[in-house]
C-alpha cells in the first residue's frame, strides 16, 4: 500500500534541504549534459574530478569535437565505460552542432535523439538547465520510492510515473534532488540510517535500523 501522507514526506525533506541541487559540476547547459552522460554507472565525485580539466578546454560542442575522441578518452579514462562514453560525447556534440545550432534543446524528444542520452539524462537536463518539473529516477530514487512506499514500482518508468502522479505540484521541481540526496546519505542501500531519517515514522519499510 503506498505511503499516505506524501505532502508531509516532501515537506520534511524540504525543511532539511531547502535548496537542494545536484552534485555534478558544470559550466553551462552543454557541460551539464556531458556530465550527466558521463555519470551513468559512475559517482558524481569521480565524474567531477575528470570534468574539471576537461571543461577547461572543451565547454562547447565545437570545442569538444575539436578535442577529438582520443584526447577525450584521456580526460575521462578514470570513469567507468569511458571508451563508449567518449564516443557518445563526440557524437552528441556533432549532432548539437549540426542539428541544433550548437545549443542544448529544451525538448525531451530532441534530447533523447542524441547519442548516449536516455530518458533519465533528458529529465535531469530539463530539470536543472531549464527549470522543468521533471523527475529523474536513478538507483537512489528507485530505492527510496519503493522502500518507503512513496511511489512503488517494478521498474524505473513505473516509479517515475507514480512519482509524477503522486507528487504535489509544489514539490515537483526539487523532488528528484531530495530523493537522490536522501537515498545517497540517509536511506542507503546496505544499511539505511533510520534513526537520522526525518520521514522514518511515515516510511513503510519493515526492516528499519535502530
Amino acid at each position: 500500500m503506498p505511503l499516505a501522507d506524501v505532502d508531509a514526506f516532501y515537506r520534511r525533506l524540504a525543511e532539511t534541504m531547502p535548496a537542494p541541487r545536484g552534485e555534478l559540476e558544470y559550466r553551462n547547459e552543454f557541460t551539464l549534459l556531458v556530465a550527466v552522460v558521463l555519470s551513468a554507472q559512475a559517482t558524481d565525485v569521480g565524474v567531477n574530478k575528470a570534468t574539471g580539466p576537461l571543461f577547461a578546454v572543451a565547454d562547447t560542442p565545437a570545442k569538444m569535437v575539436a578535442l577529438g575522441e582520443a584526447r577525450l578518452r584521456d580526460h575521462i579514462r578514470t570513469i567507468g565505460l569511458y571508451r563508449n562514453k567518449a564516443k557518445n560525447v563526440i557524437a552528441l556534440s556533432e549532432a548539437l552542432a549540426a542539428d541544433f545550432g550548437g545549443e542544448v534543446p529544451r525538448d525531451r524528444d530532441a534530447l533523447e535523439s542524441l547519442p548516449g542520452v536516455g530518458r533519465k539524462t533528458a529529465s535531469v537536463v530539463l530539470n536543472i538547465a531549464f527549470g522543468e518539473p521533471t523527475i529523474a529516477v536513478d538507483t537512489h530514487v528507485f530505492r527510496v520510492s519503493n522502500r518507503t512506499a512513496l511511489a512503488p514500482g517494478k521498474d524505473v518508468r513505473a516509479v517515475e510515473d507514480a512519482l509524477v502522479r503522486r507528487t504535489p505540484a509544489r514539490w515537483k521541481q526539487h523532488a528528484h534532488h531530495w530523493l537522490i540526496l536522501h537515498g545517497r546519505y540517509i536511506c542507503k542501500a546496505r544499511r539505511p540510517d533510520c534513526p537520522a531519517c526525518v520521514v522514518a515514522d511515515l516510511c513503510r519499510y519493515r526492516a528499519k535500523t535502530v
